[in-house]
């Protein structure tokens, strides 16, 4: 398929694989209104296409993403509201609702972090299933220590479960960039990877998360999100009541009967 084009975004497929690149290089790929508005088409237009198993979202230029249009803050409205309660409501009404159908998607999302992932572009990398990272590349939240502002964009929320609060609570305070190969050593990251192969490496996987099974991503991100709020014996209930549903599938059938047969499974598309 040709490449697709959007305000501030650029699309394109690799057989089953979608690529999605955000295409601001000159402001390093900031999350602004048009590029949420684009995006967020985008990902519904890739949720209906069943045809595309998993999806590849990296940055053109020199980064992946470097958060908020600060030179694009929003202007008063004549309302009366505040630059904060205006903010708020923007995203209540644009960036929640992107992250949230991110991670609705239903299918596999591999992250490629070609250079700086900062502020709220951290928040975005990280909503993927799977994240790779240039070796040159480094993950920086200035909220606080530059701006006096929390982490959005679901940053405080991936942060501390990928690295703990002590780690997490440490680089917000500090404001400190947390390099590539560090965030892989820390685990918040799948792979610190050479520059020139990020994307083969990220296609590499990509296609690898296409063969699963049609509900893989989504299953697996619920099951995650279960376990971090439940005790054990929720959890155990809950890990019961999926294979309840989820042994009936065909797919669970294909899977035995590969695996009976010593062959690979051959799941059906989404």
């Amino acid at each position: 398929m040709s490449e697709q084009t959007f305000p501030e975004l650029a699309y394109r497929r690799d057989g089953a694989v979608g690529i999605v690149t955000l295409s601001n290089p000159a402001r390093l790929n900031p999350i602004t209104a048009v590029m949420q508005t684009s995006l967020r088409a985008l990902l519904a237009q890739v949720a209906a296409d069943a045809s595309v198993r998993a999806l590849v979202i990296t940055g053109a230029g020199r980064a992946f993403c470097s958060g908020a249009d600060l030179n694009g803050l929003i202007p008063e409205d004549g309302t009366g509201r505040s630059k904060g309660q205006q903010t708020a409501d923007a995203m209540h009404a644009m960036t929640n609702r992107l992250v949230l159908e991110l991670r609705a998607l239903p299918l596999p999302v591999v992250c490629a972090v070609n250079g700086v992932a900062a502020g709220g572009g951290l928040g975005l990398a990280l909503a993927g299933d799977i994240v790779l990272a240039a070796r040159s590349a480094y993950f920086y939240l200035p909220f606080m220590a530059k701006l006096g502002i929390v982490p959005d964009v679901g940053s405080t929320w991936f942060y501390q479960r990928l690295l703990g609060s002590g780690r997490a609570t440490a680089l917000t305070l500090l404001g400190d960039k947390l390099p590539a190969e560090q965030a892989a050593a820390w685990g918040l990251v799948w792979q610190c990877v050479d520059d020139d192969a990020l994307m083969s490496e990220a296609l590499v996987i990509a296609h690898r998360l296409a063969l699963l099974p049609a509900h893989a991503a989504l299953e697996t991100r619920r099951a995650y999100d279960a376990a971090a709020g439940h005790s054990l014996a929720e959890q155990l209930h809950y890990e019961a009541e999926r294979q309840r549903e989820l042994i009936d599938k065909p797919e669970f059938a294909e899977g035995v009967r590969a695996f009976l047969g010593k062959r690979p499974p051959d799941f059906p598309p989404r």
